[in-house]
């Protein structure tokens, strides 16, 4: 047996043989990296490791993202809502412009902020599938992309609390400051005015013309600014028939026309009650059968006396009664009554996307985290017309090959039989229908504000013997108006037993309004 001072020298030279060979191979080390770093400077940049060439994207991936509670009331379906962009005529050929902005829009993302705004625009379109495998390829980059997303589309909302919350100090105690802020004192002491005080403050102003290109030079001519009042006013009326989005944008030219737009009346007074906008192309009672036909005056005269379009302009006018009985009791304004009352918008189209989810594959057993499933994206559009019909249409066609051919005349064409391309593919399996709102003739124990809001649509059902009847609720999503319909029911008809089924509303989603520039600004296109 060894003694214990002869294990303790083999234990001390074991160490020091230990030390000596990594001392050798720290040493050897740096002329080894630099000859591989000299190696990788010949062979060029082709043969870069994959790692230099690939996005930037951070290191910190235990970060875990908490919602923020500046944040947490964004997060409503209503707050994210994009309708669709059918401004674009699809009769006219592509300007340059259009076919950059097509290349542009065709160029692969390369950073984490690209992949999830395109993720955003496949999800707004419908495209669930594509946008689940560009989110994940988004926060594999960066796992804050979402935040850098608000950032950039929602800075205002995003920061306001946090800049609230640190207020800038414009002369700090440790600013080696010697002449005082006056800019900082006199915007403490400006007073703030409310909307309607400082509408009121541009009464006196008039229309001031553009500044000379050149300093010296004459002022361009201004012929507008020198128009009488009635003059001008009786122009912004004639744009607001037209087109009251260009009529609430003339308000930014200047000061002038800002004043008249928000203090005229009679300009809103005419937009409520005319039809090409207003409340007098809304339909409250059926216009038309199901299929487009006459109504049968037996069953809507109960005079023989009174002939059908008497009828027609007796209702006119109880409409336009119940508009001007509206204002004042229940809208202080014409403007305002224009804005909250619903209404249905002719100059679009309103597309409801539904995504579902279903199994890949058939199986007895219960479903688990690795089996297929599919993701079934499906539209539905409604095309409301002046007149009291409907285009509806139910289909997996994207709404940009499907928007544009929603018209009467194509229906009328290819409504017997379907050819496999476009249109014919896509129109021939629309459906007609009519449609009305409602308002207290149909509820006259309720408020006359409150009886309004509701929207009835009929139309033929797939098979002649059936009837679909659709019932919807008028709402607002984001910042516009009358731009959502949400479902309240569905039922089927079936004509020859006299009896009704309903649908089941699991995977249907609200309808939301895009406009359509084909249909043109009044939407009888």
């Amino acid at each position: 047996m060894e003694k214990p001072s002869e294990i303790q020298s083999e234990l001390d030279n074991f160490r020091e043989q230990w030390r000596a060979e990594v001392s050798a191979r720290s040493k050897n080390a740096p002329p080894q990296q630099e000859q591989e770093q000299q190696h990788q400077a010949r062979a060029g940049p082709s043969k870069a490791p994959i790692s230099l060439i690939a996005p930037p994207r951070k290191t910190d991936h235990t970060h875990k993202r908490v919602p923020s509670k500046d944040t947490t009331h964004h997060d409503h379906e209503e707050d994210y809502v994009q309708t669709h962009n059918f401004d674009v005529d699809p009769h006219r050929g592509k300007t340059i412009q259009s076919r950059d902005d097509t290349v542009e829009h065709d160029k692969e993302p390369e950073t984490a902020l690209e992949y999830y705004e395109k993720a955003v625009d496949n999800e707004t379109s419908g495209k669930l599938g594509d946008s689940l495998s560009l989110y994940r390829k988004a926060y594999r980059m960066d796992s804050r992309v979402d935040q850098d997303y608000r950032d950039k589309h929602f800075p205002g909302v995003w920061k306001k609390k946090t800049a609230d919350a640190q207020p800038a100090q414009p002369n700090p105690s440790n600013a080696a400051v010697t002449v005082p802020n006056t800019a900082h004192h006199s915007q403490e002491s400006a007073p703030v005015l409310s909307i309607p005080d400082l509408i009121a403050s541009f009464a006196g102003l008039g229309v001031q013309a553009a500044p000379p290109v050149i300093e010296g030079m004459p002022q361009p001519p201004c012929p507008i600014s020198e128009l009488p009042e009635e003059i001008l006013v009786h122009i912004l009326r004639d744009v607001a028939v037209i087109d009251v989005g260009d009529f609430m944008r003339l308000s930014r030219v200047c000061k002038r026309f800002a004043y008249l737009i928000a203090t005229q009346s009679q300009i809103w007074r005419r937009i409520c009650l005319g039809a090409e906008f207003g409340f007098g192309g809304m339909v409250y009672h059926w216009q038309r059968g199901h299929s487009w036909e006459e109504l049968d005056p037996n069953h809507e005269l109960d005079d023989d006396t009174v002939t059908m379009g008497e009828l027609f302009q007796r209702r006119a006018e109880e409409s336009e009664a119940t508009t001007n009985a509206l204002y004042g009791s229940v809208y202080p304004s014409w403007q305002r009554m224009f804005q909250q009352r619903p209404r249905i918008r002719f100059n679009g189209c309103y597309i409801s996307t539904v995504n579902y989810i279903r199994t890949g594959h058939a199986s007895g057993n219960h479903i688990t985290w690795n089996s297929p499933v599919h993701i079934v994206t499906y539209y539905r559009y409604l095309r409301f017309f002046r007149d009291g019909t409907v285009i509806s249409l139910l289909t997996t066609t994207e709404p940009t090959d499907v928007v544009h051919h929603l018209t009467k005349p194509l229906l009328q064409q290819h409504a017997k039989g379907g050819a496999p391309h476009l249109p014919s593919a896509i129109v021939s399996r629309a459906l007609k229908g009519r449609w009305r709102l409602s308002s207290s003739i149909h509820n006259p124990d309720v408020a006359p504000n409150e009886a309004e809001g509701e929207l009835v649509v009929e139309t033929d059902g797939v098979d002649p013997k059936y009837m679909y009847r659709m019932e919807f609720s008028m709402k607002s999503a984001g910042k516009a108006r009358n731009n959502k319909l949400n479902w309240k029911s569905f039922w089927s008809y079936n004509k020859l037993t006299d009896d009704w089924g309903e649908f089941g509303l699991k995977n249907d989603k609200a309808f939301y309004f895009s406009r359509v520039k084909s249909y043109g600004f009044s939407g009888e296109r």
